[in-house]
């Protein structure tokens, strides 16, 4: 395989502000998959930790003349910092960048812990916030309990209304996919909230553990998600996006998505644990032990280091990288061979399509399809 001539630097830095969660999501690939690392790390990301990310993350982007940042401020449950000393954290991360470069924060929750005082503090260091909700409560509660087994939702629910009174600060809702919910309802749902973002997940699998399905012969998650893509077309009063279904459209249309689960542009994201280790993509712990492990950390290593590790080589190969069958595929510049974590089996590597192929294949049909029959009714309208 020949790398690419450029090495495409780290744009989006995701740390692990907190290593623990007030809730037991049975399908979480941090507390629930086959790594356990969370065991025998910090609960809570140090303030000496966040200021060698903040130097680490503006020495590269001297390094590569970079704008702007992304800084995503994950866990576990990230507001289990609590509020003193996330706002240390993100003083401590901004204090080592340079003042002319943007320095986006973001950060991912379940809402339940969302107060005034939360906001107030994403107020004023300018964090966007996103909330995972699944559903409905009865949708929702299906995987995402508390850890004596009691429904989240109503908790939740009050976190995004909270949010909701400011909405600059909303980023969006994370829904993981369950073929148990109905798509529609979901989708509505959520988009009742008015949030600018629905972005939708798969649930992780690979080739040796594969998803649930009701029949393995249909391509249930394709079609579960193209009921989705036809419930957001059918409502243009909707103003959200639904991200992995624009980035379908986009990556159709020949524009760069935005997601790392499609598409063959390198991944661009890196993340940092509570204790500084240096990892790259968090949810191969889905896949076996140590997957995500590169034996780096923001005191002792760049992350350029990371840029050239050997476990990251696959950001450098694009289509080189993928198996044989995905190459040839006449897809395979939309749907990128599908997310890394699952293409894995244990006698192949990652050199396998995704256990969602045919799921991917079904749903980008159906939206490119849709595009053509739009492309169709425009240039065949009768002008008044």
């Amino acid at each position: 395989m020949t790398p690419r001539k450029d090495t495409t630097p780290f744009r989006s830095f995701i740390l692990k502000v907190a290593n623990r969660c007030n809730i037991d999501c049975d399908y979480c690939y941090v507390f629930n998959s086959t790594d356990q690392a969370w065991r025998h790390l910090p609960s809570r990301m140090s303030v000496d930790v966040a200021q060698a990310v903040g130097r680490r993350i503006g020495e590269h982007a001297a390094a590569h003349n970079l704008q702007d940042v992304h800084v995503v401020l994950h866990g576990g449950e990230p507001l289990l910092a609590g509020p003193r000393h996330m706002a240390d954290l993100l003083s401590a991360v901004r204090g080592g960048v340079l003042a002319d470069v943007a320095v986006h924060f973001e950060l991912q929750t379940n809402g339940t812990l969302l107060t005034k005082p939360w906001l107030d503090i994403f107020e004023r260091y300018a964090v966007v916030v996103g909330v995972s909700l699944d559903g409905p409560p009865t949708a929702n509660d299906r995987h995402r309990l508390t850890h004596a087994s009691r429904s989240s939702a109503a908790s939740a629910v009050r976190g995004i209304e909270l949010l909701r009174s400011r909405p600059h600060l909303f980023a969006g809702l994370l829904a993981v996919v369950d073929l148990a919910n109905d798509p529609v309802e979901v989708h509505d749902y959520l988009a009742s909230f008015d949030p600018p973002v629905i972005d939708f997940g798969l649930p992780h699998g690979t080739h040796d553990e594969p998803p649930r399905r009701n029949d393995r012969r249909v391509p249930e998650y394709g079609l579960w998600m193209s009921r989705v893509y036809d419930a957001w077309l059918a409502r243009p009063a909707h103003r959200h996006s639904v991200r992995m279904l624009e980035d379908i459209v986009a990556l159709s249309s020949g524009v760069r998505g935005s997601v790392e689960s499609l598409g063959l542009a390198p991944p661009t994201s890196i993340v940092v644990e509570s204790d500084g280790t240096i990892e790259g993509v968090d949810t191969l712990r889905s896949v076996e032990e140590g997957a995500s492990w590169l034996g780096l950390d923001v005191f002792r290593q760049s992350f350029d280091k990371a840029l050239h590790h050997p476990k990251l080589l696959y950001r450098r190969y694009g289509m080189a990288a993928l198996a044989e069958q995905c190459q040839s595929c006449p897809l395979v510049k939309v749907c990128g061979g599908g997310y890394l974590p699952h293409r894995f089996s244990t006698d192949r590597g990652y050199q396998n399509p995704s256990v969602y192929c045919a799921d991917l294949e079904y749903l980008i049909r159906h939206v490119q399809d849709s595009l053509r029959q739009y492309d169709w009714a425009l240039h065949t309208a009768t002008p008044p």
